[in-house]
């Protein structure tokens, strides 16, 4: 540990002279000031351990002096000892501690005296600059204890982004489609609003994975995730890539009329991407086949009544020829089977 800075101030340099070999250590840094004025100017520089002052100086005495350094925030924890002559009355020594001074030393000084009461203020200092270094050690602790905690989160939120997204298209994925489905079921049941589910299937896919290759198809795949996405206008609703060629869609506060209005617009988006499929049987293009479902869901139904109608579309669009949309309206009053 550094040396342990003490200030001695008095007006006469053989008084200081006489202090100081007295206190003359290894362990210790003495500065002088001969007055008090230069006593106030050297607590700039150090962060004293401790202070021994003469009462008695011209111009600005040790009472004065003490009361300046308690009066401010930087000075005011310095410990203060005022070494006097031996007669003093009580009034003045009353007045030394009033100004904030904590102890006396009287001349001519005791050199085993001395040493034994700067000795206890030493100690004090030691224990407070160890306290202030283990103080900064647990502070930077908790700094790099925070940082790790945000590392943390960061790497949780990509985690948990991550098992949300389909890793091809980059649309979220049948886990994240369930949990958003189910919550956005419940919100409708509680404001008693509509709701509308579309399932996309992607016609005639396995011809063209097999007249272009599956890395044709998984670029073919990324296209339509990009199409259907362009098609959704508001950030409420949802696409997602169920499985395969098969792409959902949840639109919550959303009647039949406007679902249709959204399948029919990604149908029309699909095909104006005009990615060419030979083997198509809706023509030389890729094309989509849309399922729509919609209700107002109650307490007591099951959300899966939704999606099994939207299924049901889905498979009377395919048999009528492809590339269009098909509604088929849930049933009312499901038993709810979750």
């Amino acid at each position: 540990m550094d040396k342990a800075p003490i200030l001695i101030v008095d007006d006469r340099k053989e008084n200081l002279l006489t202090l100081e070999r007295l206190l003359e250590g290894p362990d210790l840094l003495i500065v002088q000031a001969h007055s008090g004025q230069e006593a106030l100017t050297k607590t700039l520089d150090h962060d004293f351990a401790l202070i021994l002052m003469d009462v008695q100086m011209p111009i600005m005495d040790g009472f004065e002096t003490a009361e300046l350094l308690r009066g401010n925030k930087r000075t005011r924890h310095i410990p203060i000892i005022f070494v006097t002559a031996a007669r003093m009355d009580q009034e003045h020594m009353f007045k030394g501690y009033d100004a904030g001074a904590i102890d006396y030393l009287l001349k001519p000084l005791e050199p085993a005296v001395l040493k034994s009461k700067i000795g206890i203020f030493l100690e004090m200092y030691s224990q407070k600059r160890l306290l202030e270094q283990k103080t900064r050690e647990l502070d930077a602790k908790i700094l790099e204890l925070e940082e790790l905690q945000r590392k943390l989160e960061e790497s949780n939120k990509k985690l948990q982004h991550l098992s949300s997204v389909d890793g091809l298209t980059g649309l979220f994925n049948r886990r994240h489609f369930d949990d958003i489905f189910l919550a956005e079921w419940k919100s409708a049941v509680r404001r008693k609003k509509p709701m509308s589910v579309i399932i996309i299937d992607i016609d005639n896919f396995k011809a063209y994975n097999d007249s272009y290759g599956h890395i044709a198809g998984d670029i073919c795949l990324q296209q339509v995730a990009k199409g259907l996405l362009s098609a959704l206008h508001r950030p409420i609703d949802l696409v997602c890539r169920y499985g395969g060629e098969e792409f959902t869609v949840i639109l919550p506060d959303t009647d039949v009329t406007g679902a249709e209005l959204v399948a029919n617009r990604m149908r029309e988006r699909i095909k104006g991407l005009q990615i060419q499929h030979s083997s198509s049987s809706t023509g030389g293009y890729v094309t989509i086949s849309s399922g729509i479902s919609t209700m107002s869901p109650e307490h007591g139904q099951s959300c899966t009544v939704l999606l099994d109608a939207a299924d049901k579309a889905l498979y009377r669009a395919k048999a009528e020829g492809r590339d269009c949309c098909r509604v088929n309206f849930a049933p009312v009053g499901s038993p709810d089977s979750q």
